[in-house]
């Protein structure tokens, strides 16, 4: 009894103070409470959205990293499978019959060497394919590659590379996008080739940069070899830089 009375006069003084607002209070505050929750449920939108493109870009770079990787194992496939079979056919037979017939063994055995040269000299061979494509055939590479990452390119090339560098650089620009892809998660991807001066920079996050891996340690030493210099770092501004120097600054 008592709390329906109670009842009763809450909803009366909640009627009152309603009607003490006026319709177009009451209106302005459920808009603003429902324009407060509609703007919230936008924001964590977004922010889900933002989080689902980040990881969609991540798998993109890697993807564009791995299909790289994916047709240089399939070209050694196809230059050594055969190979390597027929090896290890001829070492079994050899070793069945080097008690019986030394001499077959050793014909055998001289077969397994030669082929197995034969093997090593394609393989360097694609090795030097791999590695040996020229500075323009890269930078096309590199267009494709950064934009399926997600990665704005900007390549600007002024002239030719000298013949004994083409392939120099070549390598240069994959490493250094390669690297780009897979660790800066940056928005843009700048590549300069001017007056013997290969520069590669990027606007992410140099954190996850590798400044001295296997890539760049190999490379910087065959630059080197070219009498030439590598440098490689976070920048003062932020982002990443590699640069390629033909010739030692005097």
């Amino acid at each position: 009894m008592f709390a329906g009375v109670g009842g009763v006069t809450a909803v009366a003084t909640g009627s009152a103070w309603l009607g003490g607002l006026g319709t177009g209070a009451v209106v302005a505050a459920a808009w603003t409470t429902l324009t407060a929750g509609l703007v919230t449920t936008i924001v964590v939108r977004l922010f889900l959205v933002i989080t689902l493109l980040r990881d969609a870009r991540e798998e993109l770079a890697s993807a564009a990293v791995e299909r790289e990787r994916l047709r240089f194992s399939r070209d050694l496939h196809d230059l050594l499978g055969h190979t390597l079979s027929l090896m290890v056919v001829q070492a079994q037979a050899v070793r069945r019959i080097a008690e019986r017939d030394p001499a077959l063994a050793a014909r055998q055995a001289a077969d397994i060497e030669s082929v197995g040269r034969d093997a090593l000299g394609e393989v360097r061979q694609a090795v030097a394919g791999y590695r040996g494509r020229g500075l323009a055939a890269e930078l096309d590479a590199a267009r494709s590659a950064l934009a399926a990452a997600g990665i704005e390119p900007v390549v600007r090339r002024s002239g030719d590379p000298p013949p004994a560098a083409d392939a120099l650089l070549g390598w240069a620009v994959r490493e250094g996008v390669t690297n780009v892809v897979r660790h800066s998660g940056a928005r843009t991807c700048e590549i300069t080739w001017e007056d013997d001066v290969l520069s590669i920079v990027d606007d992410g996050s140099a954190a996850g940069a590798p400044s001295g891996g296997h890539g760049l340690r190999g490379l910087r030493e065959r630059v080197a070899d070219a009498g030439g210099s590598l440098t490689a770092g976070p920048r003062p501004g932020g982002g990443f830089a590699l640069t390629v120097r033909l010739r030692e600054a005097p």
